[in-house]
């Protein structure tokens, strides 16, 4: 007999500041509570991964594992982590997971996952998210282009100086939402979006007005886009 058990995703979102976790259903609808812990400093593998597991002991049984992570990723291995620690470079935190908690691991970029939590699938999507750092991704058609534009030259540093947590200390709520006006329509001038959405915890502080086609999400969207991460494996 066909084995109809639904799929259940973990859902880990790694960040700056905090690691978050719970499980999803097929549908992408969270069926345990949200858990979270703050990131041990130094955020080294090594301590990073302990803190994961002994969260992975506060889950119920889970068939994949989804993991947003703060940099570079490519082929499941972590190529930079600027806000993190420098021993993240190259190391291959897929594999690794895989083997630890012997289940399939799929790991991306955070704002590649949340963006799949958020976007339509229509036209050309960005999300730009704001917390610890900035991290940023681009969709066409719901197709995804992996995007470091945090690091990218913007004034005189990078956007990721003046709209992460650094920029918001230095400069305030106030000049930091002027400063994200700016990002705002230099990214429309530069990728042409049809919506951009804004994600990350510093969102709460966003006091601007937006046109309709620029949204702010929900931060748990750096969750359920575990499901989406999986799909062309359904």
């Amino acid at each position: 007999m066909k084995n109809t058990k639904p799929i259940v995703t973990l859902a880990v979102d790694i960040g700056g500041t905090g690691l978050k976790m719970l499980c999803l259903n097929p549908e992408g609808k969270p069926i345990t509570d949200r858990l979270r812990v703050l990131t041990p400093r130094p955020a080294t593998p090594v301590r990073l991964l302990a803190a994961l597991s002994k969260m992975r002991e506060r889950m119920p049984d889970f068939d994949r594992v989804s993991v947003g992570f703060p940099g570079v990723v490519k082929q499941g291995v972590t190529m930079l982590a600027v806000n993190l620690d420098p021993k993240w470079v190259g190391y291959p935190l897929e594999a690794e997971l895989q083997r630890r908690w012997k289940k399939p691991v799929r790991v991306a970029n955070d704002a590649v996952v949340q963006g799949l939590g958020a976007i339509q699938g229509r036209g050309v999507e960005m999300i730009v998210t704001l917390g610890t750092g900035m991290g940023s991704a681009l969709f066409v058609d719901g197709h995804v282009c992996p995007l470091e534009l945090g690091h990218h030259p913007w004034i005189k540093k990078t956007y990721e100086d003046y709209l992460g947590r650094r920029g918001l200390k230095k400069y305030g709520v106030k000049k930091w939402n002027k400063l994200l006006r700016k990002a705002v329509a230099q990214t429309e001038a530069t990728f042409n979006w049809d919506h951009l959405y804004l994600g990350g915890g510093n969102t709460k502080l966003v006091t601007l007005k937006f046109r309709p086609n620029v949204t702010i999400v929900s931060n748990m969207d750096g969750l359920l886009g575990g499901v989406t991460l999986w799909k062309d494996r359904e």
